[in-house]
């Protein structure tokens, strides 16, 4: 009797530890794994933010979630990320718009048309709201099996040298200018400037070996990426608003529980209000850090000003016109006007 009491308690036990062993490996097994690859160097205002999303969906995902976050391109660059999130090479990725986009529909180049919109609200009201817009923003997502995340600018988009003041465009002609975008290429061509093809990550060993001596950027990454140890003068106004988005690719975003999907979304959506409320005067703040380094920047008014927008009118904007269907370009235009 003894022994039969004996191996029952010893199959009990059995039965118990088996019982705990698969609910732990089931603990275990619930957590996932959501990579964001970012090429921001952790300095930069979007990875800092990019960090903040990760650390708050982690936060309230309780262990049912991680993101974990890459910057610095360890994983994709600038020019790769949203070819990795498409083909699930990573869950998310850190895009930014006016590198992504174009190549997939040249209409997103409304984006980085000089003075189009005025606002960050703006420009996302024409894609999101707009019936084109909605257009040119579905086909994006629908070609590249990714959806919108938060929204996380880079800043508004700004001309800066090593070279020598920029009073005006005259002292454009003959800079050596780093070209991201090939929207970028009508403004060089027009200014006079010798463009060069370089990806983020280039840009500092170029600058620093003369290859280049000029850039178009938001003020954030010139402090970012140290480039204004070479530069030392800007130039005002900005030229259009550099907006950037986490993006996951659809198939893992949409194979989420729902309540994951939700925090997700829901850290997405207040993240990027604090990302966007905070980026103007984050890039103002950097100007004038800039400039207590010695730095100069030059705002164009009267007939600098006169000649530069001449120039943007007569010049760039046909030019640049030629790179988006007339029907897009006109809804953009009209959206604006209107909103």
């Amino acid at each position: 009797m003894s022994i039969i009491r004996n191996l029952s308690r010893t199959i009990l036990a059995f039965f118990v530890l088996l019982s705990l062993i698969i609910s732990s490996t089931s603990v275990f097994a619930e957590e996932i794994v959501g990579r964001l690859s970012v090429h921001w160097s952790p300095k930069h205002h979007s990875a800092k933010h990019a960090q903040i999303f990760a650390d708050e969906v982690n936060k309230r995902a309780k262990g049912k979630l991680k993101i974990e976050v890459y910057p610095s391109k360890q994983l994709f660059g600038i020019r790769d990320v949203m070819g990795a999130v498409t083909s699930g090479a990573v869950e998310l990725g850190g895009i930014v718009g006016v590198v992504s986009f174009p190549p997939i529909n040249k209409n997103f180049n409304v984006a980085s048309f000089p003075g189009l919109f005025n606002s960050w609200e703006q420009q996302r009201g024409f894609f999101q709201n707009s019936p084109k817009g909605k257009e040119i923003w579905g086909e994006l997502t629908k070609k590249t099996n990714s959806t919108l995340i938060m929204y996380n600018p880079v800043g508004p988009v700004m001309s800066i040298s090593s070279a020598r003041e920029l009073t005006g465009i005259d002292a454009m002609k003959g800079l050596k200018a780093r070209r991201l975008l090939k929207s970028e290429e009508p403004m060089w061509d027009a200014l006079g400037a010798n463009r060069v093809s370089l990806k983020t990550g280039e840009v500092y060993n170029a600058l620093q070996s003369g290859m280049i001596d000029t850039i178009n950027s938001p003020p954030g990454s010139i402090k970012a990426y140290s480039w204004w140890e070479f530069l030392k003068y800007a130039q005002k106004p900005y030229q259009y608003y550099a907006d950037a988005y986490i993006m996951a690719n659809s198939t893992w975003f949409n194979g989420l529980s729902s309540d994951l999907q939700k925090i997700i979304m829901d850290v997405g959506k207040e993240v990027g209000t604090l990302s966007t409320d905070r980026i103007m005067d984050h890039g103002e703040t950097v100007l004038k850090e800039f400039q207590d380094r010695g730095g100069v920047v030059t705002t164009l008014s009267g007939s600098e000003k006169a000649k530069f927008d001449k120039l943007m009118k007569e010049k760039v904007m046909p030019a640049m016109a030629k790179m988006i269907d007339s029907d897009a370009l006109q809804a953009a235009q009209e959206f604006a006007k209107n909103n």
